[in-house]
């Protein structure tokens, strides 16, 4: 079963084509590397599986639904956590969670049990009432994972999740979404950060709006002949063939 299916997707902005005719699907339950530099078209592509942004021409179906015709419906279905993590630093973590829980309209009971899981699950006692302007970027990675997964979605999308920390924290998320995908979420991640790659199932990897690659880690370098992610990206950038 498939999570998200895109089907020539488009998107132009006047004479600038950021997403190029992109068709390609997500499994169920896996992690999905949405792999590219920066400019690659990779943010774009997720606004329009979001319903932030409006496909110019093309349709993909997420969790089942169209963006196009079912866009209300697909935000219900999903999560969403951006690289600027999306957090009211002038609220505490509770209140975050609280605010959160209102707009995904969970009852007060639902809301109760989901943030004592929250603190048990990221070992945030004694953190709760802390604002989270004052908290460490590490840590407030992980109160916005929390809030996008308040609701239990199918799917998760994380929009280069972690840009600006150090690579420690880095692999200990990568292993906090390993073990969300373990209990049935579809991951879908965007990154520029080529080692990351190595966690995902599977990956995609974007040139100048195009999919120019899409298997696992492991069958991409071995079909390249290389030996890293990092030579993966830099053969394909410069028109080698997958």
């Amino acid at each position: 079963m498939n999570a998200i299916e895109t089907h020539h997707l488009t998107k132009r902005f006047g004479g600038f084509t950021a997403v190029d005719d992109l068709t390609f699907s997500v499994r169920a339950g896996e992690i999905f590397g949405f792999l590219g530099a920066n400019g690659a078209g990779k943010t774009t592509a997720m606004k329009m599986l979001t319903g932030l942004a409006a496909p110019t021409s093309g349709d993909a179906t997420v969790a089942g639904r169209s963006i196009r015709d079912h866009a209300v419906s697909v935000k219900k279905r999903i999560g969403y956590m951006s690289q600027r993590f999306s957090l009211y630093e002038d609220l505490s973590v509770r209140e975050n969670l609280r605010f959160f829980g209102g707009v995904y309209g969970l009852d007060d009971a639902t809301l109760a049990d989901r943030i004592a899981r929250f603190e048990t699950t990221y070992h945030m006692s004694g953190r709760m009432h802390t604002r989270v302007k004052e908290l460490p970027l590490g840590i407030k990675q992980n109160v916005a994972f929390g809030t996008a997964l308040l609701h239990q979605p199918d799917i998760v999308f994380l929009d280069e999740p972690t840009g600006g920390v150090d690579p420690i924290t880095r692999r200990r998320f990568w292993g906090m979404l390993v073990e969300e995908a373990a209990r049935g979420t579809t991951l879908f991640v965007t990154t520029h950060y080529m080692d990351e790659a190595e966690y995902c199932d599977r990956i995609g990897m974007m040139v100048d709006g195009k999919l120019v690659a899409l298997d696992t880690p492991a069958r991409l370098k071995q079909t390249m002949g290389v030996a890293t992610m990092d030579d993966v990206f830099v053969k394909l950038a410069r028109g080698g063939a997958a």
